[in-house]
């Protein structure tokens, strides 16, 4: 069993494993544990292109606060941040524009911790810890108070955090809450476990996930071992974008959405096994 770091709180459980953590793993981080590895492991056995993945989701949000900053966006709320690894997004925003302001926001004290260890002494940069589940206590916090404006346009990252909510805590409330508060102009980034299989299914409402089969029911299955997923249809996740036209090129496969060259799409960007996408809160 790992010993605690200096930089990890307390009272963590380090004998189960967390999705934060082991998307920390596949991204090259070093803020893991040996559960969370093992986990890994049983994952990338099952799937063994699930650690590419991570990483072209991780290169999707790279593109998406660059295009953001290139459309004048200077405030982002990164709901759902995870462990700031391989690129934090006021590194990537900052370094295209030094004045843009970032807040994360993440449930896990482990994200928390190591959020607030990178960010002391940064400017323009801070954490919350907060249930994205209840944007009330995020959009009241402190921190945004001293950051965020929210008479100008304001970016919400919600990027690979969605599939960890389960339908029955309405994740289209939270955005409409968001969305009331947010100045015309404002965007909402999206990226959504998918498997095209589920396009069988049926529109509308989320499939149990026992109606896939093979390799990713038993994804599905590792991973609850530590946060639960919920699957959902293509035309479900492009309800979450209500009140947020989408940007071209729309909900795409993740190597798709604005690759940095041709090539980056690859031969088979489905088997990213990720959706991605952009809407933008039209103008008043």
């Amino acid at each position: 069993m790992d010993e605690l770091p200096d930089w990890a709180p307390r009272n963590i459980d380090l004998t189960t494993p967390s999705a934060a953590r082991v998307y920390d793993y596949f991204l090259g981080g070093a803020h893991n544990f040996a559960p969370d590895r093992e986990m890994a492991r049983r994952i990338l056995d099952l799937h063994p292109t699930a650690e590419a993945n991570a990483q072209a989701n991780r290169a999707f949000l790279h593109r998406a606060v660059r295009h953001l900053v290139q459309q004048g966006v200077r405030q982002f709320i990164d709901l759902g941040s995870g462990i700031p690894t391989v690129g934090n997004v006021h590194e990537v925003a900052q370094r295209e524009a030094p004045d843009a302001r970032v807040v994360y926001v993440d449930i896990d004290p482990i994200a928390v911790a190591h959020s607030q260890l990178i960010l002391d002494g940064v400017r323009n940069a801070a954490v919350v810890n907060a249930d994205l589940r209840r944007p009330k206590e995020v959009l009241a916090a402190p921190q945004l108070a001293g950051l965020i404006d929210f008479s100008e346009p304001v970016a919400f990252l919600m990027v690979a955090v969605l599939h960890f909510i389960p339908e029955s805590d309405r994740p289209e409330d939270t955005i409409a809450e968001l969305h009331a508060v947010a100045a015309p102009g404002s965007y909402l980034v999206i990226s959504h476990g998918y498997d095209a299989r589920l396009d069988a299914v049926g529109a509308g409402a989320a499939p149990p996930a026992e109606q896939l089969a093979g390799e990713g029911k038993e994804v599905l299955g590792v991973y609850r071992r530590a946060d639960p997923i919920t699957v959902r249809t293509r035309p479900r996740i492009e309800q979450l974008f209500e009140g947020w036209p989408l940007v071209e090129p729309g909900l795409v496969w993740v190597p798709q959405w604005h690759p940095d060259w041709p090539d980056g799409v690859g031969t088979d960007p489905s088997s990213s096994y990720v959706l991605a996408g952009m809407g933008r809160k039209a103008d008043a």
